[in-house]
């Protein structure tokens, strides 16, 4: 048994019997460091618009009204979901909670020599993801978060899963039956393998990656390795060029050329993508230069940074949180060979159900308790109504 599984088996039985005090995921009730604390949270792709005035409302009583639109035969194309019907008082929801973006960097089969502290093996992280998936655990990607656009079932918790480095046992191409697959023997394939059996678990995740360094060597291009990651539902983010330490990054110029170069390339590999997420190497910032972290340019190719990462430590907060700052969004580390204070399995057994985000099952609502209330930025609830109960 790894120390991994040792550690989880002290708590796990604790764990499970929490799992019965407090409610699972609603299945079937869902409808369908860096700048200031107010800083952009839309992507290139789509703009919010005006923010919108919130709309507060008690809690919603269940209805069996019809449409109300005059015309029995008109069908509600994209007319608003409905709140969820859902008991609050049992699931006790609470979108103003904090969020465990996992950082992962190395996945090997067995553990020889070398680093303990970032490296996980394939066996803890199948572990890992039974854990997760018991403990009500789901996946959501980066622009989800920083979108606002968190869409797990009534009860659930939201996740993320960072990959740093682009290292092949997170994930790499090999041929099976003459086409390319994601190698079992890798994160991505176990995550593929784990979805097969728990769909509503998700496919999710986002990869920080380093395009002039070797990048999930495996078979095929390395335009087919990003593409394969997008097709399947990842992300791609930005880890610098070439992984330098920004802190002794002695320019400007030399802080555009890196994170603007690694756009550039990822865009001509994958035409039109563009990344807007950046995870800072080895954790350190830029001192003076930082503003060129967050947005620059490099050969006319322009680069704008919505999300910077940090070293895994502790959880972020929710997107509506005025804490939120989506320029410095806190990570958990992952556990490793050996695990340590802080890292993911420590969070586990400490973090309460009432610190999380307990989601609503609405995309189009944001529950909290009346006691939660004062934690919200009306500003960030792009157009969601606001339910307190």
């Amino acid at each position: 048994m790894t120390s991994f599984s040792r550690k989880f088996a002290l708590f796990f039985t604790m764990i499970l019997s929490i799992s019965l005090i407090f409610s699972a995921c609603v299945v079937g009730e869902r409808p369908g460091g860096y700048g200031p604390e107010n800083s952009p949270e839309t992507t290139q792709a789509q703009s919010p618009g005006p923010a919108a005035e919130p709309s507060v409302e008690p809690t919603p009583e269940p209805s069996d009204e019809q449409d109300d639109s005059g015309d029995p035969d008109a069908q509600p194309v994209q007319s608003p979901s409905p709140a969820p019907r859902i008991d609050l008082e049992k699931i006790r929801p609470n979108e103003s909670g904090k969020i465990m973006v996992v950082m992962f960097h190395n996945f090997i089969e067995e553990y020889k020599s070398g680093d303990k502290e970032y490296t996980t093996t394939f066996d803890a992280f199948r572990e890992l993801l039974q854990t997760l998936y018991d403990m009500n655990y789901r996946l959501i990607n980066v622009s989800d978060l920083i979108n606002n656009n968190i869409d797990v079932p009534a009860g659930c918790i939201p996740i993320i899963f960072s990959f740093d480095d682009g290292t092949p046992g997170q994930f790499n191409l090999v041929e099976e039956n003459g086409k390319l697959v994601a190698n079992r023997k890798s994160a991505v394939g176990i995550m593929e393998e784990f979805y097969e059996k728990h769909p509503d678990f998700g496919l999710k995740g986002i990869f920080y990656v380093n395009l002039g360094n070797q990048t999930f060597n495996g078979k095929g291009t390395l335009q087919e390795r990003l593409k394969y990651l997008i097709d399947k539902g990842f992300e791609i983010g930005n880890h610098t060029y070439t992984h330098i330490k920004l802190s002794e990054a002695k320019s400007a110029e030399e802080i555009q050329e890196e994170i603007g170069r690694n756009v550039k390339k990822m865009y001509e590999l994958v035409p039109g993508y563009i990344m807007n997420s950046f995870s800072l190497p080895y954790g350190l910032p830029s001192g003076e230069l930082q503003n060129y972290v967050v947005k620059g340019e490099y050969e006319g190719m322009p680069y704008e940074n919505l999300t910077i990462m940090e070293v895994g430590w502790d959880p972020t907060y929710s997107p509506v949180n005025k804490k939120f700052n989506p320029l410095s969004v806190h990570r958990v580390r992952a556990s490793g060979i050996e695990p340590v204070d802080g890292d993911l399995a420590w969070w586990l057994a400490r973090l309460t159900r009432d610190e999380q985000y307990i989601s609503d099952g609405d995309p189009d609502t944001i529950t909290v308790p009346e006691d939660k209330l004062a934690s919200i930025d009306p500003e960030r609830l792009k157009g969601k109504k606001l339910v307190t109960y």
